[in-house]
C-alpha cells in the first residue's frame, strides 16, 4: 500500500429521507477531501436510510435501489470530482422485490465501483428470517486500489474473528467497518482493535450518531486503528470528520514509541493444522436472554 489519510465521517441522518442523506454526504465528503485532505472516506452503515428503518423489506426495497443506482451515483460523481475513494454505505435491492442488502459498495477515485459487499452477518433483529427486512450476503473479497488492498466488513461483523481472518488471508491491508453500533464503547474499541491486532491490517471504524427511524441513539465515537492496535484517531458523540495518515511499514516496531523491531506476524505464525474442526455449526453453551431464530419469525 501507499501512503495515504483516511478518514471517517461520522454523521446523523433524517430518518429514510434517501435524497436528503445523499445530499447532506456528499457536502461532508467535501469537508473531508478539501479540510482534511482524505484520500479514503467511509461513511457510517447505512447511510441512506439509518440502520432500523422501521419498514419491512418490501417497502425497504422500493426505497432504495441496486448498486449502481440512483443511490450511488451522485456520491460516484462526487467523487471522481474531488479524486477521493469512498466507502458507500446503502440497503440496496436484490433481484426480486424483498431481497434487500445492508451493502457497503467501494468507489474509486474515478467515480468507479470497485466492488461492492453484502454484510455477511446481519445482528439477529435485522435478519430477514428473524422477522426483520435483511438478507445476508455470501461473499467477502478484497480489492486492489491505487491506495492499497480493501476489504469491507459492517457492524456485527466485527465480532467474528474469521471474517476478518478471511480477508486478511485474502491479502487485505485496510478493512473498513461502517457501524451503526447500540452496544457498549468497550465492545465497539475491544472488537475493532482486536481484529486490527488479530490480523495486522488498519481497520477504518466509523460508527453511526443520532436518532433512526425507530428512535435507536448512536454514540459515534469512530476510530481508525492500526495493525499493532495503535489507535491513531478517534471521534466524539457528535458529528465530525477524523482522519490519520497511514503508514505502508505499520509493523516495523513493536509499539508506537519503540525502536524494537516487531518479530512476529499473526498470520504467518498460524497453526494452521490445528483449527480443521473450526467450520462446523456451533452456539454458545451459555444461553442468550432471547435467541432469534427462523423457527420464530411467524411470532415476531
Amino acid at each position: 500500500m501507499k501512503e495515504f489519510i483516511a478518514a471517517c465521517v461520522q454523521i446523523a441522518i433524517q430518518p429514510n429521507d434517501v435524497n436528503a442523506n445523499i445530499e447532506k454526504s456528499i457536502h461532508w465528503l467535501e469537508k473531508a477531501a478539501n479540510e482534511y485532505d482524505a484520500d479514503l472516506v467511509v461513511f457510517p452503515e447505512t447511510i441512506t436510510t439509518g440502520f432500523d428503518p422501521a419498514l419491512d423489506a418490501f417497502a425497504l426495497y422500493d426505497l432504495v435501489d441496486t448498486i449502481p443506482g440512483r443511490v450511488s451515483e451522485p456520491i460516484q460523481r462526487a467523487a471522481k470530482a474531488l479524486g477521493v475513494h469512498v466507502v458507500w454505505t446503502t440497503y440496496s435491492r436484490g433481484t426480486e422485490r424483498g431481497v434487500v442488502f445492508n451493502s457497503s459498495a467501494l468507489i474509486n477515485d474515478k467515480g468507479e465501483i470497485v466492488g461492492v459487499y453484502h454484510k455477511t452477518h446481519p445482528f439477529p433483529g435485522e435478519r430477514l428470517d428473524c422477522g426483520g427486512w435483511t438478507t445476508p450476503g455470501n461473499r467477502a473479497d478484497v480489492y486492489e486500489t491505487a491506495l492499497g488492498a480493501i476489504g469491507m466488513i459492517i457492524c456485527y461483523d466485527g465480532d467474528f474473528p474469521e471474517l476478518s481472518r478471511l480477508l486478511a488471508v485474502k491479502g487485505a491491508e485496510i478493512i473498513t467497518r461502517p457501524s451503526a453500533l447500540l452496544r457498549s464503547f468497550d465492545i465497539w474499541y475491544l472488537t475493532t482493535a482486536a481484529r486490527a491486532y488479530d490480523n495486522h491490517v488498519y481497520m477504518i471504524a466509523t460508527n453511526s450518531v443520532g436518532p433512526d427511524a425507530k428512535n435507536n441513539f448512536y454514540f459515534g465515537n469512530s476510530m481508525i486503528v492500526n495493525p499493532i492496535a495503535w489507535k491513531l484517531a478517534q471521534a466524539r458523540g457528535g458529528e465530525e470528520i477524523i482522519a490519520a495518515k497511514l503508514d505502508p511499514q505499520p509493523m516495523k516496531y513493536i509499539t508506537t514509541g519503540s525502536h524494537t523491531l516487531q518479530s512476529f506476524d499473526h498470520l504467518e505464525d498460524r497453526n494452521v493444522e490445528l483449527y480443521a474442526d473450526i467450520l462446523r455449526a456451533a452456539k454458545s453453551r451459555f444461553e442468550p436472554g432471547k435467541r432469534l431464530t427462523r423457527h420464530e419469525k411467524e411470532k415476531i
